[in-house]
């Protein structure tokens, strides 16, 4: 264990949560208007060899985190779930098939739960109790999502933006973690934002840390740790992986937000995983829990 996370540990600052998305190069929402879902039989699978590189990166820097998979994934890459749960991390679900929740209505929503849980538990070994959204698309037009989850028994989420984005977004949300239901214990953990005067900027990961120079998300998470709170971060497998195919088709746009600094993306995680404390998204919502229901009492 690295010394930074030795002193997280040890309480003298808060431990981060670290999250994986787990999905591959063709399921992302950049692409979701050019590969259709038919299709994703016929493309070459390259998550298991970078969910391998992740864990070894993981390891060397003596963290552990949650990764959030897709049913579809989890279904067929039994092997790799089970390397993962036996390293210690946590298995979430991330949906079936990367699927809005907007999209899926509240009926689509609750099948998609219980399909996806079944396998991901199924093919890991591993009870799930946490949930992130694809596209983080729980917000304002989803006001039965939560209570969704709650009644599907799930600790948490992880499933809120509270920023504008093109994509995503719920500005109103909290910034940090929030009991959505009331007499419920479910707890809903946005993705980090940064304050910039009045400005909530998207910090959290992902393209954002891909693109922006390292000391922007390092600022970020100093902020968020100085108010006493924990950080969230996200990224992607395909995210370390410059040799993906190249799916040309696609608009400029859209290819811009996937393609960029792939190449550097893997040593910028490395760093960022030894400069600070980092866990489990299960324990941290765990102790956020607790710190809502202290402020109840």
């Amino acid at each position: 264990m690295t010394a930074a996370n030795q002193r997280a540990s040890d309480g003298s600052r808060p431990i981060n949560g670290l999250s994986v998305d787990v999905e591959d190069w063709f399921q992302v929402g950049a692409f979701e208007n050019v590969i259709e879902r038919e299709d994703w039989n016929g493309l070459a699978l390259r998550v298991e060899r970078n969910c391998d590189v992740i864990l070894q990166m993981f390891d060397e820097a003596g963290v552990k985190g949650t990764f959030f998979t897709l049913g579809w994934i989890a279904e067929r890459a039994p092997a790799m779930m089970r390397r993962i749960a036996e390293a210690g991390h946590e298995i979430a679900s991330h949906g079936w098939a990367h699927e809005r929740v907007f999209r899926l209505g509240a009926e689509g929503f609750r099948a998609d739960l219980e399909r996806s849980r079944k396998v991901i538990e199924d093919s890991s070994g591993m009870a799930v109790t946490g949930y992130r959204a694809p596209s983080f698309s729980i917000d304002a037009r989803t006001p039965w999502a939560h209570e969704a989850l709650a009644e599907e028994g799930y600790a948490y989420s992880s499933s809120v933006a509270p920023v504008v984005h093109d994509h995503y977004g719920w500005r109103e949300a909290p910034r940090f973690a929030f009991a959505p239901l009331e007499g419920s214990a479910l707890v809903e953990i946005p993705v980090t934002t940064a304050r910039l005067g009045s400005r909530r900027l998207a910090a959290g990961g992902g393209g954002f840390f891909r693109v922006l120079p390292y000391s922007f998300t390092r600022w970020a998470i100093r902020q968020v740790n100085a108010e006493g709170r924990p950080a969230v971060f996200y990224f992607h497998p395909w995210e370390i992986d410059p040799d993906q195919p190249r799916v040309e088709d696609a608009p400029l746009r859209s290819r811009l937000r996937h393609y960029t600094n792939l190449s550097v993306m893997a040593d910028k995680l490395a760093r960022l995983t030894r400069e600070f404390g980092w866990g489990r998204m299960d324990a941290l919502a765990a102790r956020e829990n607790l710190r809502l229901e202290r402020r109840a009492a």
